[in-house]
Parts: C-alpha cells; sequence; structure tokens
C-alpha cells in the first residue's frame, strides 16, 4: 500500500520538481497539490493523505497554522516542512506545531526521498543545515553533548534494534514521544537519520 502525499506549495517550478520526484517513488503516491493550506484543509477528508509536504510562507493562512490545523484535524499524519527559510525561531514553532521533520528547498531528489522514507518509518528528517543551525543558536559544541536520560534509553533500545512499538512499550509513553524525543537527539547531534544517530552517539560514548 502506497503512502498518499499533498503538497502544499505556491512555487511552480518547486512543487513540479516535487511532484516528478514523488511520482518516481515506489511506495508514495501523489494525491493532490495545493498552493494554499485553506484549500487542503477543505479537502483533508477527501485526499486522506498521511504525508504533507508544506511551505511555510504561504499566502493567506501560512504553513505553521496551517499544520496546527492539520494536525488538529488527523493527529496522525506526518507533515514535512519544506522552505527557504533557516530561522531557528521559525524552525522550533513549525515543531512544536507538529511537524514532523523540517527541510530546506535545495535538497536534492534523493535527500527528499529519503526523509519520506524517513518520516513513515516514523523518524524525524531534518536537512543537516537546519539541525546545525539550531545547535548553532544555542551554542552547543560537540564536546559538551548531553542527551537526557530518557533521551538516551530511547536511543539505547533504538541500537538494539527495538521497532517504535517495542520501544513505546517498554519505556510506557507513546510513539509520537519518541518522534519527540528524536527530534531533539537529531538537532542535539546534528544528524537527520535514527542510524546517523546511533553512530554518532557510539563516537561521542553518549550511551
Amino acid at each position: 500500500m502506497k503512502h498518499r502525499v499533498v503538497i502544499i506549495e505556491d512555487n511552480i517550478p518547486l512543487r513540479d520538481g516535487f511532484a516528478e520526484v514523488i511520482k518516481a517513488t515506489d511506495n508514495f503516491e501523489l494525491i493532490n497539490c495545493y498552493d494554499n493550506c485553506e484549500e487542503a484543509i477543505e479537502r483533508l477528508k477527501y485526499d486522506n493523505a498521511n504525508i504533507f509536504l508544506m511551505d511555510i510562507e504561504l499566502l493567506g493562512m501560512n504553513g505553521v497554522e496551517g499544520t496546527k490545523r492539520i494536525k488538529k484535524a488527523s493527529p496522525k499524519a506526518n507533515i514535512i516542512m519544506v522552505t527557504v527559510f533557516e530561522n531557528s525561531g521559525i524552525v522550533f514553532e513549525a515543531l512544536c506545531a507538529g511537524a514532523s521533520g523540517y527541510l530546506t528547498k535545495s535538497i536534492s531528489p534523493k535527500e527528499l526521498q529519503d526523509a519520506l522514507n524517513e518520516c513513515v518509518a516514523g523518524g524525524a528528517p531534518m536537512s543537516i543545515k537546519i539541525a546545525k543551525m539550531v545547535v548553532s543558536s544555542f551554542q552547543i559544541k560537540p564536546s559538551k553533548i548531553e542527551l537526557s536520560p530518557r533521551e538516551k534509553e530511547v536511543l539505547s533500545l533504538l541500537s538494539r534494534g527495538n521497532t517504535y512499538d517495542s520501544i513505546a512499550e517498554q519505556l510506557f509513553i507513546s510513539r509520537n514521544t519518541i518522534k519527540f524525543h528524536l527530534k531533539n537527539i537529531y538537532i542535539k547531534l546534528q544528524v537527520n537519520s535514527n542510524i546517523e544517530a546511533v553512530q554518532k552517539a557510539n563516537k561521542e560514548n553518549l550511551l
């Protein structure tokens, strides 16, 4: 069964480019494209998508507010922000609104495919440039990386091959809570995948 994708982007060439990438995949299906959040929200039930590629700067309702509305109506939806903005405040606002990941519009087709796969696997895809920018805003240096006890537990279980459901059961937390911890881990370690997170944590002797 293919994952259903909706694109919300008012830049037509970019939107068409994303559409071609999605159409070329085997496990993703492009359901619809919109240039505004209002129309996409009106057709949520009709499209029944589980992944949204969302621009932030849109006419009318912006992407952050659109994310909030979509998550309220469809809590299980995965929303990946794709934008030219590289401002830590906007990044955090989008993630707090319920975004599953944050990518820059300069990503390659391969990077977009990887991000989609990471998202449906339960991860939180984030461009390395965005992760580094967020880390810099907190002045976190690689030699001073600190993971919380819970973040270490999640990453340790993940490194031993546990699934998200298994981790949730062992730690008595929800899948959404696991994804929240992974977002924080990605930011702190400056990585954008589970594999990279485990490798970096081992290299820094954090586990």
